[in-house]
């Protein structure tokens, strides 16, 4: 028989077990902290109509869209979960109330070139805002806190998150002459962080942009100092331009309102770099970064968009949002073994029968679990050794061996597995719960 060999596909991730525990852990916290901020969960289909998917679609974007023809009917993965939001609150409008609070943790596909750390299917954890009509900014700067949230609940503390408005660099290059090229100009710039500013200007300059309207660019956007500072530089250039201007008190309404929320300013700054690449960006844009590991890219991002619903409903529907890439975060995090979450089983008893008779450690199993304790039995037929060595490799906190004296005696040891301290108590369910807890 030719057998196949086992190999899974370039830029999809599988996990072992105890890193699998970790990773859902990871998510968990994520989930807890955006139901806390009242976010209501949603989930949708990962599968669209392509002409739905696709309304907005374009350039680089839609040569990444996994599509497919099932009978006549064409089809796309989901390549974000902002889209699929956008056509769910057009189609669901009626039934929901505003503003629309949601958060969604899924995976998504995107045909990127495979590399190391660079998924094809990976998981995004979204959080959005929706208005009816309009939308205060003041939900601008609410994200930002959340980001904060979570990263101290992940166990870090040196991150910034990065703020810009899209409006100020395009009203900058409305200014300059250059408002038919702002989206391919803007994707440039958001990729200074990765490619630096000397392959910056050289993109810029194959775009036909004068030379002296790049320096201008430049020393624009290496304007430098606090958040404060940075908003009286940009006021103090008097660019003539009702979008630019429109964006610099965004910008300033923002800063004001992140510091309300308690954000630290050691944990948030301008960074008029940040661009974002997606199109539909229209205000407010958001990357994070771990101060230490810049390397891994942006954990965190995001922005503001007007008109992402448009195509779908003549109901104008702003929303705002932010994106963690759990899939590359955990992966980078696991590379430079920064994983904070303790590894744990997911069982917390290990009950290991030494009799032939199992109507005792099944019942006492079924009693554990009906306290909620969650609880493995050990069925197979090895020693005893090898048995407490499974425990200790799957990190099964609490191992209890029956035996005929167990049963006769109506006692059990409980073992802790980590400090091998053993503790004899009732062979009772409620028992040996009181003293596992």
């Amino acid at each position: 028989m030719n057998r196949t060999e086992p190999r899974t596909l370039a830029g999809f991730m599988e996990l072992l077990p105890n890193e699998q525990i970790q990773f859902n852990q990871i998510k968990a916290k994520i989930e807890n902290t955006y139901q806390k901020y009242g976010f209501l969960p949603l989930d949708t289909p990962i599968i669209e109509l392509s002409e739905v998917l696709l309304a907005k679609a374009g350039g680089e974007t839609e040569n990444q869209i996994y599509r497919f023809t099932k009978g006549e009917t064409d089809l796309s993965l989901r390549f974000d979960l902002t889209v699929p939001l956008s056509k769910y609150v057009a189609k669901n409008y009626g039934n929901l109330s505003f503003p629309f609070r949601r958060y969604q943790i899924g995976k998504v596909y995107r045909g990127e070139k495979a590399q190391k750390g660079r998924f094809r299917e990976f998981y995004q954890c979204d959080i959005d805002i929706l208005g009816d009509g309009k939308l205060d900014i003041i939900h601008d700067a609410e994200l930002p806190s959340i980001i904060y949230t979570i990263f101290k609940e992940l166990g870090f503390n040196d991150f910034t998150i990065c703020i810009n408005n899209r409006k100020i660099l395009n009203g900058l290059f409305e200014s300059l002459g250059q408002k038919d090229c702002s989206v391919e100009i803007l994707r440039i710039i958001d990729k200074i962080e990765k490619i630096g500013k000397e392959k910056v200007v050289e993109e810029l300059t194959k775009l036909d942009v004068q030379k002296e309207k790049i320096e201008t660019m430049m020393d624009f956007l290496a304007i430098d100092g606090s958040s404060k500072q940075k908003i009286e530089k940009l006021e103090s250039l008097k660019i003539d331009n009702e979008v630019y201007n429109q964006g610099v008190e965004e910008l300033k309404e923002v800063v004001k309102y992140i510091q309300l929320f308690g954000v630290p300013d050691t944990n948030f700054k301008i960074d008029l770099t940040i661009a974002r690449g997606l199109d539909y960006y229209t205000g407010t844009v958001y990357e994070t970064f771990l101060n230490d590991y810049r390397e891994i890219g942006s954990v965190c991002s995001g922005g503001r968009y007007e008109n992402l619903a448009e195509y779908y409903t003549n109901k104008k529907l702003p929303g705002v949002g932010v994106s963690i890439g759990l899939t590359r975060l955990f992966y980078k995090l696991n590379e430079l073994n920064l994983i904070k979450m303790p590894q744990e089983s997911i069982a917390q008893v290990l009950i290991i029968p030494m009799v032939e008779n199992l109507e005792q450690p099944i019942k006492l199993a079924t009693d554990l679990r009906s306290f909620g304790v969650r609880t493995e039995i050990y069925l197979g037929d090895k020693k005893l050794k090898a048995k407490f060595k499974y425990a200790d490799k799957l990190k099964i906190p609490f191992v209890i061996v029956i035996g005929e004296d167990e049963v006769a005696t109506n006692q059990v040891n409980v073992k802790n597995m980590q400090t091998g301290e053993e503790k004899k108590v009732l062979f009772e369910a409620g028992e040996i719960l009181n003293y596992i807890k």
